[in-house]
């Protein structure tokens, strides 16, 4: 530290290269910023990659989270109007000014839900995500004002606009988080993606973007896209790689040479500005600090790490080649995931994260036993992992899809494990269609069983109940799905010449789950779902038509979950054959009673009916025609998977306020119960609810949600008994007539 704050020379050229963002080596600024060795130490470890100590524990100070914001995207006719107008923001009142060449643009234009004018804007623009944060809503709007003003004199392709609108601001920023893994899904199959990281002076941002553009064109990455932290001069640019090759590693090699050069020997840049060093840029360490500053920093790791244990070669390298080494393939697999660049992006959606793997880990595995598979080395390695990832990737997989909603490029790694399943079945399909041949019958023998079981829960109490079940799983080597106090009992078989005639008639068809499971013992003054359900109809003045064969009908979900493709794809066809002739060819809505089920019919029925899972039906049908009386009292509701698959996780929560003064809806993603697999996997559905019973106050007594196996996980987790959303809507509501 001494050393070098008595050398000037040293000490002015790391004060000037951390005036811009630079993580490139070790944080040397600490040796001129802090006095106090604690510090020092502490800052040079923060940023040091694990290659000078092990940080156990990180506080962070967040910024305030201001209430008021807004949005504009911004598009110049080139960068160097873009980049003007960056640097005229540096004094304006903003909170982010976000850069995105055409190239990145052109990468997500075509997504769904993305602007039109995306796909008309010219050749060479450019744009910037511009966000304003505010406390007070006028001083918001006193920022716009300022803000416009400062680049009103810069043309633009399109006038500037702000939005306040959240969905509208939350797609600005999709567009702007998605570039990353939109390039890299756009790449040819067995290429790498590849990201870099690096810094300019502000004041030459267009030039040295423009420099940047030059040098994909030179070495042939015409797919590469420019975006970052404008405001920063902080620039990230993607492009995909082949390195199957010496001919393409050779061309990797010149293109990071000269990305080298150009930031260090033309705009004395930072060749990583947020992201770490690692080993591809440590070859060029040097070349950025100098020799003095790059042996300082050999000295501090000779320090920390004399024996050089701690992730060698990291930050540090000698060899001039290293980036060129050990390079990571992403070969082909399957096409359901083959355009994944493990972003990670999917891992806050997935149930099992933490528990066993997230979708990005199941990728990266199968990708490993697709590829031990196809060289046939170390069969024994690959016999063993193929047998870990039974459990890991396949069993407690919830296939619930929600990894897909938050992937740029919507890959559902739930399919891909469908696929495995289906695959290891094989042939084998007949059992499964013998059963769902005779499904009245085995929807018959699940009513008694379940029946039975509420019998002896009934006559043994819960705890001698959970004893038996909990051995008796045991000793099966938990073939034997695991019984819990919610298990409801067998429901009683429709009666459907009941119910009301009406001129508005709506085909009802209750899923198979709900013509086998009635009421639970906690529940069991209530009447079974159907019953419940035809009642609410009714009483909104609707007459119910049942489907011909009804207990003989599923949607196919049971089947296909598990991979019986053949099964489930024929009760889906059946269905769909009774439900447009019950409809008179989709005249009649139709309502199905589980929103899983309802998605499933969604995703495979082509033919135009107008299908409603309960809380859209109530919404749009039932509510002109009820008079609701909201209870004076504080409720819980759950949106399972498929709802917010299908966009309704807001019609839920809108439904619920109508009908009680107070709703808390859990911040969970999925709940873990996944069908049945939270009777034969219960530590899955655990796993996903082990926060719920926090998040929900102690005066809550009732939980409401559309999916009838979710509520057994949900009441068993929470502690609040939750039922069908039509229990409570039955319960607030009178008919208007």
């Amino acid at each position: 530290m001494a050393d070098v704050k008595d050398n000037q020379e040293l000490s002015e050229r790391i004060a000037h290269k951390f005036k811009m963002k630079n993580t490139t080596g070790y944080s040397l600024n600490a040796l001129v910023d802090f006095d106090d060795p604690f510090e020092v130490i502490q800052h040079l470890m923060i940023g040091s990659e694990g290659t000078l100590g092990f940080i156990a524990e990180i506080t962070y100070k967040t910024v305030v989270e201001h209430p008021f914001r807004a949005s504009s995207l911004m598009i110049f006719p080139d960068i160097e109007k873009a980049c003007k107008a960056v640097s005229l923001l540096k004094s304006a009142p903003v909170s982010a000014v976000e850069l995105m060449d055409r190239a990145g643009l052109r990468s997500v234009e075509d997504q769904a839900g993305m602007p039109a004018y995306l796909n008309s804007l010219s050749h060479t623009a450019c744009a910037i995500l511009v966000e304003t944060r505010a406390t007070e809503s006028e001083q918001l709007q006193f920022q716009i004002a300022d803000i416009q003003k400062t680049v009103h004199g810069i043309p633009t392709e399109i006038p500037i606009e702000f939005t306040n609108d959240v969905t509208e601001c939350a797609l600005y920023w999709k567009i702007r988080k998605g570039l990353f893994p939109s390039v890299g899904a756009m790449r040819k199959t067995g290429t790498t993606v590849i990201i870099e990281d690096v810094a300019f002076p502000v004041p030459r941002l267009a030039e040295a973007t423009l420099d940047l553009q030059s040098l994909f064109e030179k070495w042939g990455y015409h797919e590469a896209v420019i975006f970052g932290h404008a405001l920063e001069g902080n620039l990230h640019f993607v492009f995909t790689q082949d390195f199957s090759t010496p001919a393409e590693i050779e061309r990797y090699s010149s293109f990071m040479t000269d990305v080298a050069n150009l930031v260090v020997s033309k705009y004395d840049g930072s060749l990583k500005a947020e992201h770490g060093t690692g080993r591809n840029m440590a070859p060029f360490v040097e070349l950025e600090w100098g020799k003095e500053a790059f042996e300082l920093m050999k000295r501090i790791k000779q320090i920390f790490d004399p024996k050089n244990l701690l992730n060698p070669g990291v930050i540090l390298n000698n060899d001039s080649e290293t980036h060129l080494k050990n390079l990571k393939p992403i070969p082909a697999a399957s096409e359901k995931i083959d355009k994944c660049i493990e972003c990670g992006f999917c891992e806050p959606n997935c149930v099992s994260a933490e528990l066993t793997l997230t979708p990005r880990q199941r990728i990266v595995v199968y990708r490993e036993k697709a590829s031990l598979a196809k060289s046939g080395h170390e069969p024994h390695i690959a016999a063993s992992l193929a047998k870990a990832y039974q459990y890991a990737g396949n069993e407690t997989c919830a296939t619930d899809g929600l990894c897909a909603s938050a992937c740029p490029v919507k890959i559902d790694t739930g399919k891909l494990i469908k696929t495995l399943r289906t695959e290891e079945i094989g042939n084998n399909q007949k059992n499964a269609v013998w059963i769902a041949d005779r499904m009245a019958g085995t929807t018959a023998i699940v009513r008694t069983a379940l029946s039975v079981v509420g019998l002896a829960h009934s006559v043994l109490g819960t705890p001698l109940m959970k004893g038996i079940s909990g051995g008796v799983r045991k000793l099966s080597g938990n073939r034997i799905p695991l019984w819990n106090e919610f298990m409801p009992l067998g429901s009683k078989k429709i009666d459907i010449s009941k119910g009301l005639k009406s001129a508005n008639k709506v085909v009802y068809f209750p899923s198979c789950i709900n013509r086998s499971m009635g009421v639970s013992q906690e529940t069991k003054q209530d009447k079974q779902l159907s019953e419940k359900m035809l009642e609410l109809l009714n009483k909104g003045g609707f007459e119910v038509i049942y489907p011909e064969n009804l207990n003989a009908l599923c949607c196919g979900m049971a089947f296909l979950s598990k991979g019986y493709t053949e099964a489930g794809l024929k009760k889906s066809n059946e269905l769909e054959t009774e439900l447009l002739k019950s409809s008179e060819n989709g005249k009649c809505p139709i309502l199905c009673d589980m929103s899983p089920c309802l998605f499933t019919m969604k995703e495979n029925m082509k033919s135009g009916l107008k299908l409603y899972e309960p809380v859209e039906f109530i919404l749009e049908h039932l509510l002109p025609n009820l008079n609701i009386i909201p209870l004076e009292e504080t409720i819980t509701v759950f949106p399972v998977c498929s709802m917010k698959k299908m966009g309704l996780e807001d019609k839920l929560v809108e439904l619920a306020q109508k009908c009680a003064s107070k709703v808390i809806v859990p911040e969970t993603n999925c709940c873990g119960f996944a069908g049945d697999r939270g009777f034969s996997y219960p530590e899955l559905n655990k796993h996903g609810l082990r926060e719920l019973k926090l998040q929900l106050s102690p005066d809550v007594k009732h939980g409401y949600s559309t999916s009838r196996t979710c509520e057994i996980g949900l009441s068993l987790h929470s502690g609040v008994s939750h039922q069908s959303i039509v229990y409570l809507v039955d319960r607030v509501s009178t008919p208007t007539i």
